[in-house]
């Protein structure tokens, strides 16, 4: 898990340096594909239940599932790059927003939101916790202000099997899912939209865009649990860039690594270096 996690964040580094106007989400599609079989692994989403490329590109108000094609990004879509890679029987699954250009002063505020309620999520992981609370922290978050929170997908357990038990819900609920234990492995990964936070699901049987039109924004790592604390299989790496919403952050400044002492070590130290 481990080492698919490095991989998914090595390649999802990669391709969101490619991310600028004028570039097509299909020539990002293509530098997944490339550098996911240069470490050994295989893009996930490739031929999953029938998904046609090997990565999601979800812009500005694509919610999810977006699959790359032709279309040119142009100056400020905010897109949500998803990569997943399987290495030797593993899964590691991330996303993170990238802006093609600048991002407008609504855009950043959407970005910076949906970070921090992701991040407060993930600083509530520990042991005996229960996960429907999940929940109620990223919606309580966002609603203050003036967001909502999707209800249609879902955080999942991951390892040998991409989607998989506990399901993680990203708005107040009851829902048995269980307590979290050491050596579970499972992803948070809110869609918050500025908007309704309903779905409009195309006839492609994938992308899944806001009703409205308005714009949404995602991010995800896959974590693993342990007595220590919980730590981001996929967190960023010494190459990795920081941007503004890490910069900026009132919840955690900085890169975000976990919770446990060493994995706050690290994100000190790389938050340091990188900046």
């Amino acid at each position: 898990m481990r080492a698919a996690g490095r991989v998914a964040r090595e390649v999802l580094d990669i391709a969101g340096a490619a991310i600028k106007p004028g570039v097509t989400t299909d020539e990002i599609d293509s530098i997944v594909h490339k550098e996911s079989l240069k470490r050994g692994a295989y893009p996930s989403p490739l031929n999953y239940h029938g998904f046609p490329k090997s990565c999601c590109t979800s812009v500005n108000e694509v919610i999810c599932h977006g699959i790359p094609d032709d279309r040119k990004l142009e100056e400020g879509d905010l897109i949500n790059l998803d990569i997943t890679c399987y290495l030797d029987g593993f899964h590691g699954d991330c996303s993170e927003m990238f802006v093609a250009g600048e991002a407008d002063a609504k855009g950043k505020d959407l970005l910076q939101t949906t970070y921090d309620c992701w991040v407060k999520a993930m600083e509530f992981v520990k042991v005996g916790n229960d996960y429907k609370d999940i929940g109620a922290i990223i919606e309580d978050h966002v609603v203050e202000r003036g967001f909502t929170t999707v209800k249609n997908f879902c955080g999942h357990g991951i390892g040998g099997t991409f989607h998989t038990n506990p399901n993680i819900f990203h708005y107040r609920n009851n829902e048995p899912n269980g307590q979290m234990a050491p050596g579970h492995t499972f992803t948070i990964e809110p869609m918050i939209c500025e908007g309704k936070s309903q779905c409009l699901n195309w006839p492609d049987d994938w992308t899944a865009t806001t009703v409205d039109g308005k714009r949404t924004a995602q991010f995800e790592h896959t974590l693993l649990i342990s007595k220590e604390g919980v730590e981001a299989l996929t967190g960023k790496i010494e190459t990795s860039p920081i941007q503004f919403w890490e910069k900026e952050s009132d919840v955690h400044k900085g890169i975000w690594l976990g919770t446990t002492p060493a994995a706050r070590a690290r994100a000190a130290e790389l938050s340091t270096k990188n900046a």
